[in-house]
C-alpha cells in the first residue's frame, strides 16, 4: 500500500470514539466510500444498508479491500474495481444468485461489468471517485 493509504489519525479530535483508537487513511476512505454507497442507496428508494458501524465485518472488509485497491492502482477504471471487486468475491467463496444473501454467500453484482444494471455502475465510479478525492489534493 502506498505511503498515503498508511497515515494514521487519532480520532480523538471528531469526538467520535476514544482518544485511544487510531484509524488508518484507508480505514477513514472505506467509512467514506460505505457512507457514500449507503446514501446513494438511499437515494434511490434502498433502505437495506447498514451505517458503517451497525455493517457486517465482511462488509467493512470488502470496503477496506476495494479502497486498498484503488489506492494501489490509482489508474483503475470502475469496471477494474468491480473485477476485482468480483475476484475478492468468489475467492471468499461467493456465487451469483438473484439475491444478496450473506448466509447462501450469493449476490446479484457477481457478473461482468457490462452487465451490471447502471445503477450498480454507478456505485462503482462513485467508489473509485470518493477514494481518489482523498488522495488528488
Amino acid at each position: 500500500m502506498s505511503e498515503k493509504g498508511k497515515e494514521v489519525m487519532k480520532l480523538e479530535d471528531t469526538k467520535v470514539v476514544p482518544e485511544t483508537v487510531e484509524v488508518s487513511l484507508a480505514e477513514r476512505i472505506a467509512r467514506t466510500c460505505h457512507e457514500v454507497n449507503r446514501a446513494y442507496c438511499e437515494g434511490h428508494g434502498d433502505f437495506s444498508q447498514q451505517t458503517w458501524e451497525e455493517a457486517p465485518e465482511w462488509v467493512r472488509k470488502s470496503a477496506l479491500q476495494g479502497v486498498e485497491y484503488t489506492l494501489e492502482n490509482p489508474k483503475a477504471r470502475p469496471q477494474d474495481q468491480h473485477d476485482s471487486w468480483m475476484a475478492s468475491k468468489i475467492e471468499d467463496g461467493w456465487i451469483y444468485g438473484e439475491e444478496k444473501d450473506a448466509e447462501k454467500k450469493t449476490h446479484p453484482c457477481l457478473v461482468s461489468y457490462r452487465n451490471l444494471p447502471v445503477k450498480q455502475r454507478i456505485k462503482d465510479v462513485l467508489f473509485g471517485s470518493v477514494v481518489k478525492s482523498f488522495i488528488t489534493v
